[in-house]
């Protein structure tokens, strides 16, 4: 019996997605590949592990312990790899999920740096929210990810790289709104029937609306986007405003130069952003480092936006950028 980790790796695809096609995305295969490496594991097993119906792919209850075991095996796997990489420093394959409201705007900044440290690293992304990103990482899919802190999950550990500050974004329409009041510079003073949230599942909403103590609004139209460049294309447009990390500051506003940035009073609203690996082990050696990298390059990001690091309570869509 020769049963191949590509193998193991395919069953778990296709627990997890129910669907053949789904399953050999996930796994970068094609949708025939998948089906034999399926196939070969149920022939060498001698049994069905797949009851295949007409359009989803479900388990037998032998394919369930069988599932149990591969995920064991990949834990395992993971381990070793990680307890080599602790030895090599940041060197190796390193495979590190992002959050998508951190992703475009660190990772440019970063990847030169982590290349520049060792160019034979084997870098590999995955962009996905927060539960997706966990999951994967208990499941030995990834070596670590990078989050919002606090998380209330338990079994990782983590470490802070730097705090992202809310803003408020409007648009020159809705400054118009606010006649000769200046715009509310207070969480609290917010109209909330104005206020257009990321769809629920994006932890940046909730963690926002968390910190400003504030409710999640509750109304017929929402306008909630998917994207942080959705939604700021939305606000632009003059369809409400929105609570902005600075760390998106230069990219949004660059995209949708309508947006007018307002900083709220002292003490400002904001998010930790922190790496975050399998906690029950020894800490990696190439934690330190890659979290040195990526926290060089948040403060580099946040020294470049169009928001003066002094102000508060006020207008600050004119500042120099820095």
């Amino acid at each position: 019996m020769n049963i191949t980790v590509k193998q193991l790796r395919a069953l778990i695809a296709l627990a997890e997605t129910q669907n053949f096609g789904r399953a050999a995305a996930r796994v970068h295969v094609s949708q025939p590949a998948l089906s034999v490496q399926i196939r070969d594991l149920e022939r060498q097993l001698g049994a069905s592990l797949v009851e295949r119906q007409p359009r989803r792919a479900l388990l037998t209850p032998l394919g369930h312990e069988v599932l149990a075991r591969a995920r064991r095996i990949m834990q395992d796997l993971a381990s070793i790899e990680a307890t080599a990489r602790r030895s090599a420093g940041l060197a190796g394959r390193l495979t590190l999920g992002v959050i998508p409201t951190v992703a475009p705007y660190l990772l440019p900044l970063a990847l030169p740096q982590l290349r520049a440290a060792n160019l034979s690293l084997d870098l590999r992304l995955r962009e996905a929210m927060t539960d997706a990103l966990l999951d994967d990482l208990a499941q030995g899919r990834l070596d670590a990810a990078i989050v919002a802190l606090p998380l209330a999950q338990p079994g990782f550990d983590r470490i802070a790289l730097f705090d992202d500050r809310f803003v408020l974004a409007t648009s020159p329409q809705q400054a118009r709104a606010f006649g000769h009041r200046a715009p509310p510079t207070r969480p609290a003073d917010l109209d909330l029937d104005r206020l257009l949230l990321l769809d629920e599942g994006h932890c940046l909403a909730d963690q926002a609306l968390e910190v400003c103590s504030l409710e999640r609004p509750d109304r017929r139209l929402d306008l909630g986007a998917s994207s942080l460049a959705t939604l700021c294309r939305l606000v632009a447009g003059g369809f409400g405003m929105t609570l902005l990390p600075e760390i998106a500051c230069r990219t949004e506003t660059a995209a949708a130069p309508g947006l007018r940035l307002t900083r709220f009073a002292d003490p400002q609203p904001q998010r930790t952003v922190g790496l975050v690996w399998r906690a029950g082990g020894p800490r990696p050696d190439w934690i330190d480092a890659l979290a040195a990298i990526l926290r060089a390059a948040g403060r580099r990001l946040l020294a470049e936006q169009p928001v003066a690091a002094g102000a508060s309570g006020g207008d600050i869509s004119d500042q120099k950028k820095a």
